[in-house]
């Protein structure tokens, strides 16, 4: 079924995506290797278990055909089997993907790396963000001789190692003294910022925090930041696993011209190949290195880490961006997104309910209730619809491969949802049109 189909039927069927459900969820915990992949992040019955990708489609192995959004969780933002970055990995595919000793791909990839990102000296590759993250933060605990890491409080998420996941809602298994460690500061809130280290004189190792969020930093809060940690000696790290490319090729930092002492790239870097990324001060990433006297840092050690595949990826992503100006195609594809988005949730009457949010290249959107509250039950309609016209958008987070006809498909799609939208808040219950449970949060303490 293509998508024309999907937008003239009243409801999606899918038989075989639920049947293969209950295999994954037979198997793996969760039924994904991703929460954020879970099946109770959509619709019931309604979560497509995909078959394959091209561009900014995926096809689920039902046959239905979708326009695709948030692609890998944004980490496929030059679309699906992008050829260039395929032929990049079926290259060294042919040479060997793993050695004893270090390929000369990985000096090229760190070369490629620092020459696009040139606020940062030294990096070390990895296969996902926690282990980037983590590497910062017991850095930064090392060189500091500190204990406390203080994260931004705005941030979702950071990484799944203790230190970090005992502050959410999933801390079962996370002793109590490793959370009490961990204390979170509000994002533009200098000031508080500057009581929190105040409180905890010498004890904080360490900032971390998304530089930009849904909204953008508020001007000189990076620069306040930076200073905050020179002034207090605590290391400051720029967590770039969204930001990254989507801001600017050298991220966040390289847009808004703030350096941090440490940064960590991941998602867009491999355009859904495995690779992550720490970068910063030679003097730091030099601890985990042997070239220095002092006591010796566990840095980063993957078996996988480097393989040679994975880094012609992230390379062919660089390049890439570099030669077709990815970055402004993505803000402008956004743009155009948003802009009709927003036009037909204002013509149905929920401009004020369904609320696009974030960057151009980072659209996210919020689902209100009647009392313009945050509803997971109207996000679970709007999804529904979404799905019913063949678009599959937890976020509006575009890729560059979405052509016009795309988007102009997707705002007709949002319309028709709106419509649907407009009669739950009319009769103040979107319950008729849920069809099962709402959607639920990846973070909550009950399954």
């Amino acid at each position: 079924m293509d998508t024309e189909d999907n937008a003239a039927t009243e409801e999606l069927h899918l038989p075989l995506s639920r049947t293969a459900n209950e295999r994954l969820h037979a198997l793996i915990p969760g039924g994904a290797h991703t929460y954020a992949k879970g099946d109770d992040q959509y619709p019931e019955n309604l979560a497509p278990v995909i078959s394959h990708g091209r561009g900014a489609h995926v096809w689920d192995i039902d046959g239905n055909r979708y326009i695709e959004y948030g692609s890998g969780l944004r980490s496929v933002s030059l679309g699906h089997a992008h050829p260039r970055v395929n032929e990049a990995v079926r290259r060294e595919l042919d040479r060997g993907g793993n050695f004893v000793r270090p390929s000369i791909v990985e000096v090229e990839a760190a070369e490629r790396f620092l020459a696009t990102v040139p606020t940062a000296e030294m990096v070390k590759f990895a296969k996902n963000g926690s282990d980037a993250t983590t590497a910062a933060v017991r850095l930064a605990r090392a060189a500091t001789g500190r204990p406390r890491v203080a994260i931004c409080a705005a941030h979702p998420f950071f990484s799944v190692d203790d230190w970090f996941i005992g502050t959410t809602p999933m801390s079962a298994g996370v002793p109590a003294a490793t959370t009490d460690l961990t204390v979170a500061f509000p994002y533009g809130d200098l000031a508080a910022t500057e009581e929190l280290l105040n409180r905890y004189a010498d004890e904080v190792a360490c900032l971390i925090l998304e530089p930009a969020t849904h909204t953008e930093p508020p001007p000189g809060y990076l620069a306040g930041l930076r200073a905050l940690a020179d002034r207090h000696g605590c290391v400051l790290i720029f967590d770039e696993m969204i930001t990254g490319f989507r801001w600017s090729e050298a991220g966040a930092q390289g847009l808004y011209g703030v350096v941090p002492d440490l940064s960590t790239f991941g998602k867009a870097l491999g355009n859904g190949f495995a690779v992550s990324a720490l970068a910063g001060r030679r003097d730091l990433m030099e601890r985990g290195g042997l070239r220095h006297s002092g006591e010796r840092v566990f840095l980063l050690s993957t078996t996988h880490g480097a393989e040679t595949h994975s880094l012609a990826a992230a390379m062919a992503v660089q390049t890439t961006y570099a030669e077709e100006a990815i970055t402004a195609q993505l803000h402008a594809l956004g743009e155009r997104l948003a802009a009709g988005v927003r036009e037909a949730a204002a013509a149905m009457g929920v401009g004020d309910h369904l609320v696009i949010r974030g960057r151009a290249s980072n659209l996210v959107f919020a689902t209100l209730d009647e009392n313009r509250q945050p509803s997971q039950r109207y996000r679970t309609l709007f999804l529904r619809r979404l799905l019913a016209g063949g678009v599959l958008a937890p976020s509006f987070v575009v890729s560059s491969a979405l052509g016009d006809a795309d988007i102009d498909h997707t705002v007709e799609v949002v319309a028709q949802a709106c419509a649907v939208y407009r009669k739950a808040l009319d009769a103040a219950d979107p319950t008729p049109w849920l069809a099962g449970r709402p959607v639920k949060p990846v973070f909550r303490r009950m399954a």
